[in-house]
């Protein structure tokens, strides 16, 4: 047993590393505001994960205040901060994780031959010393730190020994051997991970982390491998998200370690599973991003059967074709919940079944939505409560909203749209012609709000099955390379368009005023 993340850790425990408000982050389009990353650090805490990435207070005011307040707010978790071995960065870290419970500074630097000569055009004995320096400050301050090897699985496995034994003679308590490119292989990686565990000085000291991108489409394969060889720690996000082709998917890690305990010697997570599902839909929620339907764990499909043998043998017992259970992971059924005659306590109950909780003015939103819905569809679906709270709830900080739309459309003329606006307290109103409904209404929505951002991409889908569905819509736009995702749901799509429109020039209107610094990348 050896103390690692403010708790004892046994060799068959892995730790659940979150790097979602980081990493995940750093994918076009998923950037979050303060409220939004509050409320998603509050579900990982309640789903179980050890240490929860914050962010990379160096990178801009705006992260380092929100690593600041998720170390306030969330106190079972270890609360991490990401940093280059600068001086400057230790101690933005610091400052941001101070208010923390449990604390740790995560220092990094490349240690392969390409970044040192092409990124940092340092030599290897240069950043060696930076190491050394980086991790002995980030001690003096906090009792935690991990220290990451960029690119680890391009890098001389001798050097990274070399490194290694520095970073813990420095005082370092885990080790991250990042596949920051996507480029390794399970045999290859596992292998990696044996011989630093062998060769590394005071290695039973220390817990050997990884960190896996999907470049290649192996990043979980990776990770188990990793985990296979003594890894135990896993560096993921919810859903996989994160740049370009994501990270290790959290969910697929966890599930794969449950479900084939025979496999990998029986080691296991912290992760209350049935808090998945509830997580994952929040986060696609918060960022507009859905998941593909037939992704492992929590895609739409995951638990779907078409087939008739599959059908049929999945009704004689489950165990014939499902590994595990949609309640295994939080999923509940597709049935008919409430209707517009049901209560607050009615619908408290059932949020609190979905992993919806909510309370105060909040709650008191959401209820308000639920009864204005319940006037207009024949049936309420858990999907459309998910919406729901979504849209009550996860709200940005608005310098823009929108109130009541007119739109004309058809072939007799051409179509219009007039849009009410609250701008900064004032209410002014607009009407604009366009091509379409759409072309009318977010141009008229552009007029008001003086924006420069460009629409990259417009997506409608029904929350539910029938005419009345809840229409869901995303926009993505992009002004200034900066790109963001907006989010609407109404049963008028149309409005559920203005919603998801002016939702995205928010975010935009956000960014702009947290701008402090350029924004470095992490591992």
């Amino acid at each position: 047993m050896s103390e690692k993340a403010g708790k004892s850790v046994s060799e068959d425990r892995v730790l659940i590393f979150d790097t979602t408000l980081r990493d995940g982050e750093q994918s076009p389009g998923c950037s979050m505001n303060l409220s939004e990353k509050l409320s998603l650090a509050r579900q990982l805490e309640k789903l179980g994960v050890d240490i929860i990435e914050a962010g990379f207070p160096i990178a801009s005011v705006g992260d380092l205040e929100s690593v600041k307040a998720i170390s306030h707010a969330v106190r079972e978790p270890v609360i991490c901060a990401l940093s280059r071995t600068s001086v400057g960065d230790v101690e933005h870290a610091l400052e941001a994780i101070l208010p923390a419970a449990r604390p740790r500074i995560h220092v990094f630097i490349a240690t392969s031959d390409i970044h040192l000569e092409h990124k940092l055009r340092m030599s290897r004995e240069q950043v060696v010393e930076e190491v050394d320096r980086a991790v002995r400050q980030a001690r003096q301050y906090v009792d935690d730190v991990e220290f990451s090897a960029e690119d680890a699985t391009r890098s001389d496995w001798d050097y990274l020994v070399e490194v290694f034994d520095v970073a813990m003679s420095a005082g370092a308590s885990t080790l991250n051997v990042p596949d920051t490119v996507g480029y390794t292989t399970p045999t290859e990686y596992n292998e990696l991970i044996s011989f630093l565990k062998q060769n590394v000085r005071l290695s039973e000291q220390a817990i050997f982390s990884l960190h896996c991108h999907n470049d290649l489409g192996l990043a979980v394969a990776n990770s188990l491998a990793a985990i296979r060889a003594g890894a135990r720690q896993v560096e993921c996000t919810v859903n996989g998200i994160g740049e370009r082709a994501g990270n290790t998917a959290m969910e697929e890690v966890v599930m794969a370690l449950k479900t084939r305990p025979d496999t990998f010697q029986g080691v296991d997570t912290g992760i209350r599973t049935e808090e998945i599902w509830p997580t994952s839909r929040m986060l696609s929620s918060i960022t507009g991003v859905s998941v593909q339907p037939n992704k492992a764990i929590v895609g739409e499909n995951a638990f779907a059967h078409e087939a008739g043998i599959h059908q049929d043998g999945v009704l004689k017992n489950s165990l014939t074709y499902e590994i595990m259970t949609p309640k295994s992971i939080g999923r509940a059924s597709n049935e008919l919940v409430l209707g517009k005659h049901s209560g607050r306590h009615a619908f408290r109950e059932r949020l609190d079944e979905l992993g919806l909780s909510v309370t105060g003015d909040e709650f008191e939103r959401a209820f308000r939505r639920f009864k204005d819905l319940a006037d207009a569809k024949k049936t309420i679906f858990n999907e459309d409560l998910e919406v729901i709270v979504a849209d009550s709830v996860l709200t940005t900080e608005e310098r823009f909203s929108v109130g009541d739309i007119s739109i004309t459309s058809g072939t007799f003329g051409k179509p219009s749209a007039t849009v009410e606006m609250q701008i900064d307290g004032e209410a002014l109103k607009q009407t604009s012609l366009g091509v379409g409904p759409v072309d009318a209404l977010f141009r008229a929505i552009a007029e008001l709000t003086d924006t420069k951002s460009e629409l990259i991409r417009y997506q409608v889908h029904a929350v539910t099955a029938g005419l009345d569905a809840l229409g869901e819509v995303s926009v993505t736009v992009d002004e200034d390379g900066r790109r963001v995702i907006g989010h609407g749901a109404h049963e008028d799509v149309l409005v559920a368009s203005a919603k998801a429109y002016v939702h995205a020039i928010n975010k935009l209107e956000w960014h702009k005023g947290r701008r402090g610094r350029d924004e470095p990348r992490g591992i």
